[in-house]
């Protein structure tokens, strides 16, 4: 079916693009477009890591996110006090995405930070903060190997994230703000190359739903993963 508002079919991804290198001085950025959501991923490599995780001998990725005061069409405030309670959810999935995919003993001593920042949003932002942020992740495995701090480079493989859900009765892929806001279904999926699953996160806004459901939510989740992680390797020259 045709009838969503911007003509797509249910199980069509939103147009999306990705930039690399639009933060010169970080050691590995994009910037991901997914329709109108727009984010830049950065990745910051320091040496050592925290003193919880000094004796390991292996290395650690966290990321941080943030969503700008005119990203939406009210300006909301900066969170100065610190982050809220959906901040420090969606962060602590991006990390927990990212490290699926890392080798920490291959990353060795060094701490490699994410920063997602939303420059426009219009619904799956913490998806394409995954998807961005592996991309820029694994440009800084390039350079950690070209600056002779790592043998090879530690991301093993690629990771990607799709919202999807029931929208007017039926399973839709990649949700906009507008499908969202109605939908009476909303999930998240996680994946790597190769179909494992990450993280699923799905709720019923109403009325439960079914198994069957489920299962087509899932197999259109990760049929969109398929194709982002494709246009990961296509930004990275993978391909």
């Amino acid at each position: 079916m045709t009838d969503r508002a911007d003509g797509r079919s249910d199980d069509q991804l939103r147009p999306v693009s990705i930039e690399l290198g639009v933060s010169p001085y970080a050691e590995g950025s994009c910037l991901i477009s997914a329709g109108q959501t727009r984010v830049l991923c950065t990745a910051s490599v320091v040496a050592g890591v925290p003193r919880w995780r000094e004796r390991s001998g292996e290395g650690w990725v966290t990321a941080e996110y943030a969503m700008l005061p005119r990203a939406t069409h009210t300006r909301s405030g900066r969170e100065r006090n610190g982050p809220k309670g959906r901040t420090q959810e969606i962060q602590r999935l991006i990390g927990r995405s990212l490290r699926s995919v890392t080798d920490m003993a291959a990353l060795g001593p060094n701490t490699v930070t994410i920063d997602c920042d939303v420059i426009q949003a219009d619904g799956g932002t913490r998806t394409a903060s995954i998807t961005g942020a592996c991309v820029a992740l694994s440009l800084a495995g390039v350079w950690l190997v070209g600056e002779g701090r790592c043998e090879t480079n530690p991301v093993t493989k690629r990771v990607a994230a799709i919202s999807v859900g029931i929208v007017d009765g039926r399973p839709c892929l990649d949700l906009d703000y507008a499908e969202d806001s109605s939908a009476q279904v909303d999930m998240n999926v996680v994946a790597t190359e190769g179909g494992g699953l990450v993280e699923v996160q799905g709720t019923a806004e109403g009325d439960p739903f079914q198994r069957a459901e489920l299962d087509r939510m899932l197999d259109l989740a990760m049929s969109g993963i398929e194709t982002l992680l494709g246009q990961q390797a296509e930004a990275l020259g993978l391909s």
